[in-house]
């Protein structure tokens, strides 16, 4: 073990403890799956991440993403709080962009005035949910089915379910059942102001939907407070099935009392950016 450079930075939000965190080690050289894994459990945060050196051509770093007992191939506030440190430390692109190499690919990320945005990976799965998969979630969030208005597979490495209730309102009551939804990963969107058809809010609201993230985790059902993977897949299905302008702000962490904003773009060439601020709020050195 050695002491690494490191930063916990607190992402989808300009006010820290607001966001998300992510622990960033910004030297992984070196360490085996084991012992990053081993570091992740032990910060207890969503997820935690390791800068390498990268392996693919274009790339400016590697990352490798760890949530509390296994690896993503991708997730977007840890892409964006990474890269927010790697900037920090000295890191400069060879291009346009940041290059970010995972495990999905290269993943494009734009700087963006006061906030970084990613470009979404393309869906691994989409369409319809199953039937039956729905009745189960229906009964796991505790609705009526005829209160899910729309879904889709929302696979983008994680393996999310996303679901449109009637209301941001309804979004904001559920209390899930962890025994019911066990080992899905489920995302909800309600929609907020005047955007669609249910659940206007009026015309000063700052955003256009209020979304919510649960998922098995180590004491029955978790809540994610800002998920950057599952509103870029939100994204994708909304704004390509005309339920979401091609430019809008998601609210998401309300119910943890945080205050998450989601930046989203659909641009000219129809590639969909997920963005938000990112603040350091630990730096220093981490023995791993």
């Amino acid at each position: 073990m050695r002491l690494r450079p490191f930063q916990q930075v607190d992402v989808f939000t300009a006010t820290p403890y607001r966001g998300n965190p992510v622990a960033v080690v910004l030297d992984g050289e070196g360490l085996t799956t084991g012992q990053m894994q081993q570091f992740t459990n032990w910060t207890n945060l969503s997820e935690a991440t390791f800068v390498l050196p990268p392996t693919q051509a274009g790339a400016d770093y590697q990352l490798r993403i760890f949530c509390p007992g296994r690896e993503l191939p991708f997730a977007g506030h840890p892409t964006l709080g990474s890269c927010h440190a790697w900037l920090e430390a000295g890191g400069r692109p060879k291009g346009e962009y940041v290059v970010q190499q995972c495990g999905v690919g290269l993943v494009k990320i734009r700087r963006d005035e006061d906030r970084l945005a990613f470009a979404a990976p393309p869906l691994r799965k989409g369409g319809p949910l199953p039937e039956e998969e729905l009745a189960l979630i229906a009964r796991g969030l505790g609705v009526a089915r005829s209160d899910i208005v729309g879904h889709a597979w929302c696979d983008n490495g994680p393996n999310w379910r996303g679901v449109m209730l009637k209301s941001a309102e309804r979004v904001l009551a559920l209390k899930p059942d962890g025994n019911v939804l066990s080992g899905l990963d489920v995302g909800v969107v309600g929609p907020r102001g005047k955007v669609g058809v249910v659940g206007s809010r009026g015309a000063d609201d700052e955003c256009a939907f209020e979304v919510r993230a649960f998922f098995p985790g180590n004491n029955g059902m978790a809540e994610d407070p800002v998920t950057g993977s599952l509103n870029a897949a939100l994204a994708q299905w909304l704004i390509g099935a005309g339920l979401a302008p091609e430019r809008y702000v998601a609210s998401q962490g309300t119910a943890l009392g945080r205050a998450g904003r989601v930046h989203v773009q659909r641009d000219a060439a129809g590639e969909i950016w997920i963005g938000g601020a990112s603040v350091t709020c630990i730096a220093g050195t981490v023995r791993v």
